[in-house]
C-alpha cells in the first residue's frame, strides 16, 4: 500500500542504514529550540527537540541535532546536508516549491517587541512607518516587514537573541517575532514589552520540513505527537521526558535561574548571542 512505499523512500532506506536521524534546527528560538546552558556542553532544548526526539525513537535510530542559523537550515534541508528540519518553520507557499512540509502545528499570532519608554510611541503599525525595524534573516517576520511596514529600514540578523540585543542598545525602534516567541524574551527583559501594533491575518503555524519528493509516513503523526507534547508543556511549563524536567525561559543577559511554583526544580537556561552554529 501506499504507506509501504513511503516508508520504503531513498531517505528513509538511508536513516536506516545509518542508524540516525540528522535534524536540523536554528537555535535561540524559545520555546521551539534553544541552548541549555545548565549542562556541561552545548546542548538543543526545546519542543523541536522533543519531537525530534520522538521521531527517532519512533524509527529506532540515535538523534543526531545539527544547529545552524536559520538561512542555512533551509539551504542544508534543501541540499539533502540534513534529513529533516524542525526548527518553527512556516509552511509558506514559496517554501512549498522546494521542500514538503509536516501537518502544521501552533499557530500564533506575530508581533512588535519594544523598548518600554517607548511604549507610548508605537501603538498602530503606522506608528513603524519610516523606523528602523529588526527581524531574525529569511524568515516570514522579514516578509511580513518589508510587505507591511512601510518606508522602513529592516534590519535582518541571523539570530534573534542579536536583534534583541540590537532593540535594548537602541540600535533598532522594534523586533518583528512570534509571538510566542518574544512572551519568552520578555521574561528576563524587563525593559522590553510588547506593542500594541497588529498584524492583520498575520497568524503564523508551524511545520518539519523535509526534501520535496522525499516526505515520508511519518510525518503525518507530527501533528498529533506535536498536540502531546504541546499541551503538555504549556499546561504544566515544564516537559517530563527521560531527562529531568526544564522550563522554557531564555534570557539575552545570560544564564538566569528559575523555580517554577509548582516545583522545587532550579533549572538555569539560556543561550549564547551569537555563537550559535
Amino acid at each position: 500500500d501506499q504507506g509501504a512505499v513511503q516508508k520504503e523512500s531513498p531517505l528513509m532506506q538511508k536513516i536506516k542504514k545509518q542508524g540516525k536521524l540528522v535534524v536540523g534546527t536554528a537555535s535561540g528560538y524559545p520555546p521551539y529550540e534553544f541552548i541549555d546552558t545548565s549542562v556541561g556542553e552545548k546542548k538543543v532544548i526545546g519542543i523541536d527537540m522533543a519531537l525530534a526526539q520522538k521521531i527517532a525513537d519512533e524509527l529506532g535510530v540515535k538523534l543526531e541535532v545539527q544547529d545552524m542559523n536559520f538561512q542555512a537550515l533551509l539551504t542544508s534541508l534543501t541540499g539533502g546536508k540534513v534529513d529533516i528540519a524542525i526548527a518553527g518553520i512556516n509552511p509558506t507557499e514559496e517554501r512549498k516549491k522546494s521542500m514538503d512540509f509536516s501537518a502544521d502545528y501552533l499557530p500564533t499570532e506575530q508581533k512588535v517587541i519594544i523598548r518600554k519608554e517607548d511604549g507610548s510611541r508605537y501603538k498602530k503599525l503606522e506608528d513603524l512607518f519610516g523606523k528602523t525595524v529588526g527581524v531574525q534573516k529569511s524568515t516570514t517576520q522579514e516578509a511580513l516587514a518589508k510587505e507591511k511596514i512601510k518606508d522602513a529600514k529592516i534590519v535582518s540578523l541571523a539570530h534573534v537573541p542579536e536583534v534583541v540585543l540590537e532593540l535594548k542598545q537602541g540600535k533598532v525602534d522594534g523586533l518583528v517575532v512570534e509571538g510566542i516567541v518574544g512572551g519568552q524574551y520578555l521574561v528576563f527583559n524587563d525593559d522590553l514589552m510588547f506593542s500594541e501594533v497588529e498584524f492583520p491575518n498575520s497568524v503564523k503555524s508551524s511545520a518539519a520540513a523535509v526534501q520535496k519528493e522525499m516526505k515520508m509516513w511519518w510525518l503525518s503523526s507530527i501533528k498529533s505527537l506535536k498536540k502531546i507534547q504541546i499541551m503538555a508543556i504549556l499546561k504544566n511549563g515544564q516537559m517530563n521526558t527521560a531527562e529531568k524536567p526544564w522550563k522554557m525561559l531564555i534570557s539575552s543577559k545570560g544564564i538566569q535561574p528559575y523555580k517554577h511554583e509548582k516545583t522545587h526544580l532550579i533549572h538555569k537556561v539560556g543561550f549564547y548571542c551569537g555563537m550559535q552554529a
